[in-house]
């Protein structure tokens, strides 16, 4: 429980005594989880807003309960992290959290603020990607889970791709893990993403791409008709029929396809093996020779999971077909599909 009586502390040898809200915390150097602990909380006692009754005893334990998140999410993930207990503005983020969580108690938002703090104690100085995390600390609490669903939505499909997605089999995992969490909380009401535009996240444009427009250009590879053996002869390919290069067609074995997911991994992957430029440019059209038009596309997704629909449905139908996000909302929308996942790139992929 936070209780908030003496407003004095001493101040130990090789210690640094630090004013927040008129208390004093003592810091110790290579700090433990425990100590860690302590810190946190004592920031808490020390600039917390007075409760009365009932309402300060839930708060004090939501904050206990959060801190003790943080702390474990830091053990686990980024030990280093503990002794950002040091730094002002990490205890201000912190704070930021804990006061967030003490006022609703909402378990998924709470894990999202962990993941966002976890991710801030990664950065030592001041630049665009901790501003941006400090920014999205005091953002996400101002967002329903439909606003936050829309967020994570919108970066998994407009500012990622996997490239380790083999077969269709693969892609519906990788759907069923990234994205099915978030589709019953999927909204149409322009409302929503009005409010996620007022608070920074994005903004609403005039024109925007189809789903199906987005999948068949980052997951080609998946959505390819095939070709027969003879169309790598006839266009002289000196390579021949290298299985670096070629594969089975997902959609018809009896015929190839080209072994890549988009065209620009593909040009990547013929250039890390030395390809001659002719064969290169050979290969590159045989990638677009047969690939399946956006109807069929759409088609294809649906049958590889059904639920797919609504999805489709929603995007077409939207504010999310044209949304653009911000630095903050990618931050929101990343540490949305991260804390579900678990493991994923690294935020400063996209913010630096």
């Amino acid at each position: 429980m936070l209780n908030n009586k003496d407003q004095s502390q001493d101040v130990g040898s090789g210690a640094t005594a630090i004013q927040a809200g008129g208390n004093v915390t003592q810091i110790n150097v290579g700090l433990t989880p425990s100590e860690a602990r302590s810190i946190a909380l004592d920031v808490a006692k020390a600039t917390f807003y007075e409760l009365a009754g009932a309402a300060k005893d839930i708060a004090s334990n939501r904050v206990e309960d959060i801190t003790d998140q943080v702390i474990k999410k830091l053990q686990e993930n980024f030990p280093a992290g503990l002794q950002k207990a040091n730094d002002p503005d990490f205890q201000y983020a912190l704070f930021t959290v804990q006061k967030e969580y003490a006022r609703n108690g909402d378990k998924d938002l709470g894990d999202l603020l962990v993941d966002l703090l976890v991710d801030r104690s990664k950065q030592d100085q001041r630049d665009l990607l901790q501003i941006v995390l400090n920014e999205s600390l005091s953002t996400a609490p101002k967002l329903t889970d439909t606003n936050l669903a829309a967020l994570a939505v919108v970066f998994l499909f407009k500012y990622t791709q996997n490239h380790g997605i083999g077969d269709h089999e693969k892609f519906g995992e990788y759907l069923d893990k990234h994205l099915f969490p978030f589709v019953s909380k999927l909204s149409k009401n322009r409302a929503g993403y009005q409010h996620l535009e007022f608070s920074g996240c994005g903004s609403i444009g005039i024109t925007g791409n189809k789903l199906e427009h987005i999948l068949g250009k980052i997951y080609q590879g998946q959505f390819l008709k095939g070709f027969g053996q003879s169309e790598i002869s006839n266009r002289a390919i000196s390579v021949g029929l290298d299985s670096r290069f070629f594969i089975p067609c997902l959609n018809d074995p009896s015929k190839l396809q080209v072994n890549a997911n988009s065209k620009e991994s593909l040009e990547k992957y013929l250039d890390t093996e030395g390809v001659f430029t002719e064969d290169k440019t050979k290969i590159l059209q045989l990638f677009d020779l047969g690939k399946m038009n956006e109807s069929e596309i759409k088609g294809k997704v649906i049958a590889i999971r059904p639920y797919m629909t609504d999805v489709f449905e929603m995007w077409g139908n939207s504010a999310m077909q044209t949304f653009t996000l911000t630095s903050v909302g990618m931050a929101i929308g990343h540490a949305n599909i991260k804390r579900l996942v678990g493991e994923f790139a690294s935020l400063a992929i996209w913010i630096n």
